[in-house]
């Protein structure tokens, strides 16, 4: 693996283009993020490094995806050590656009899913999946990777993103890469910076519960008690997916469901 060797950096989609243009016939992997990288980033880029020549990484904070201005303008920026962990990561190009670069149209053009983008985290945030399927179309017209690179975490955004590589026959392979948890069990996540030191003490409780509760509704009120402001459980497509609260932190998290404890009721919370 190339290490240690800055990365190029890019800012226009045009760059971006012209850069992929000169390598032709190199295999490219890509992993497009919104910055705050950590060690699950660095397990995609990981995996872009070592199954392609050309490991290409985003950094964009896309703001059509975003429902809550508030949530947006609170985005965690760690500018300075996401490219020190890209360059740890031997990726070889940085892209990372301004949004009106992005949205020359002004986001009049968009991409919907109308079933299971309505489901889960498309329920309570309107309008949240049309912007992450906007964005990622346009990445990968721009970067043309032969590999992109999802965290199972977003487990709902990874299975949309493969049923529109699916419908549109996008040249691309679609590879969803296992969460990376704390060593406390917590999923990692960029939004997990904003925890207090108490929320960050209570956060791996929200893992654990979904992992042990006999049912999607006890596991919600097992996560009422204890504090979290429960936006769903639910158990769909073979998983456990759940959403909930810690003060202004919206975590996320899911888990193959039924899985070896649902099999074992003394293992269960009851």
């Amino acid at each position: 693996m190339k290490t240690n060797v800055k990365p190029q950096i890019l800012r226009t989609p045009q760059d971006m283009q012209t850069f992929r243009k000169q390598q032709a016939g190199v295999s490219c992997g890509f992993v497009p993020t919104m910055g705050a990288l950590h060690a699950g980033h660095a397990e995609l880029l990981d995996r872009s490094r070592n199954e392609n020549q050309l490991s290409v990484l985003s950094v964009f904070v896309n703001p059509t995806q975003f429902n809550d201005p508030q949530d947006f303008q609170s985005y965690p920026s760690t500018w300075e050590s996401d490219l020190k962990l890209a360059q740890a990561a031997g990726v070889d190009v940085v892209f990372a656009p301004l949004a009106q670069l992005m949205y020359p149209d002004e986001y009049s053009y968009q991409v919907s899913e109308k079933k299971f983008s309505t489901d889960l985290c498309g329920a309570n945030r309107v309008g949240h999946f049309d912007g992450v399927l906007t964005v990622v179309l346009k990445l990968l017209q721009i970067v043309q990777p032969e590999r992109a690179y999802f965290g199972e975490k977003d487990y709902q955004q990874l299975e949309l993103i493969r049923g529109l590589q699916r419908s549109f026959f996008l040249p691309v392979e679609i590879v969803g890469v296992p969460t990376v948890r704390e060593k406390s069990g917590l999923a990692m996540s960029s939004r997990n910076l904003r925890l207090t030191p108490t929320e960050l003490a209570l956060a791996p409780r929200f893992a654990e519960i979904l992992r042990q509760s006999l049912t999607a509704e006890k596991a919600a009120v097992a996560l009422t008690e204890m504090g979290f402001r429960v936006d769903y459980v639910k158990d769909v497509r073979g998983r456990r997916f759940g959403a909930a609260h810690l003060g202004t932190v919206r975590l996320i998290d899911n888990i193959p469901w039924p899985n070896e404890l649902s099999e074992i009721e003394g293992g269960l919370l009851v």
